[in-house]
């Protein structure tokens, strides 16, 4: 499997979702890292994103902390030509059916649909909203629930998002 660096640590490719589940890209194209963010760019079809992983992920079931398997943790916000940014998070592990994933960006929340194991804002104004704050937070952290009942937080550095998004929005969304 091929691997590429995230924050400095090397982990496996990743298989990046598009905006409709099943339709998947895997790329080792990184263009530049921006402190706890990277950017990556795939020519075809012209996609950008930036992505970063947790800085802690805490995981508890009936209240009380539990060892899970999960998969990758990322959180993205994705360009394409014409789109002013995509925001959206694979929690490493299907979600509960009909749930949401809640997301707080300093105070300032905002919930996430799911479907399957990722989880999309519900408009290209909730994006708006949303990278925005990204933009002014320190931190986003995104608490959701399994579809074993596993409920957990994923808190993520927000240092570099700006330059990361400026960055993928200028290779991609013109």
């Amino acid at each position: 499997m091929k691997s590429w660096m995230l924050c400095g640590l090397t982990v496996p490719a990743l298989v990046i979702g598009a905006a409709l589940p099943g339709l998947a890209q895997e790329s080792t194209n990184r263009v530049a890292a921006n402190t706890d963010w990277s950017v990556f760019v795939e020519e075809n079809p012209k996609e950008c994103w930036a992505v970063s992983a947790p800085k802690e992920s805490v995981n508890t079931k009936d209240g009380k902390p539990t060892a899970v398997r999960r998969g990758d943790i990322l959180l993205f916000v994705t360009y394409r030509p014409g789109n002013k940014g995509e925001v959206s998070f694979s929690g490493g592990y299907p979600f509960a059916g009909g749930s949401t994933v809640g997301m707080d960006v300093g105070g300032t929340k905002f919930d996430l649909f799911t479907d399957g194991e990722w989880a999309w804002s519900g408009s290209k104004d909730d994006d708006a909203k949303i990278i925005a704050a990204m933009k002014s937070g320190s931190s986003a952290v995104l608490a959701a629930r399994s579809g074993r009942g596993t409920q957990t937080k994923d808190t993520f550095s927000l240092n570099g998002i700006s330059a990361a998004l400026d960055e993928a929005a200028k290779r991609c969304a013109s």
